[in-house]
């Protein structure tokens, strides 16, 4: 993964910790994959909702 991307929860919120990626290709929170693993996203991947609610965590 590039450095400094930053990647985010289905709802906007970032994630600031450890992640894999799955085979499939997506990225899921945790160093390895458990039932408490979360899909991450890319900021461009966020619906309209969660990329407002990124931004606002960007001021912070």
């Amino acid at each position: 993964m590039p450095m400094g991307v930053k990647h985010y929860f289905r709802d906007g919120r970032e994630h600031k910790g450890k992640y894999h990626k799955m085979p499939n290709g997506q990225l899921h929170s945790g160093a390895g994959h458990s039932a408490s693993s979360k899909r991450l996203f890319h900021y461009g991947q966020l619906s309209k909702k969660a990329q407002a609610k990124a931004r606002t965590d960007w001021k912070k």
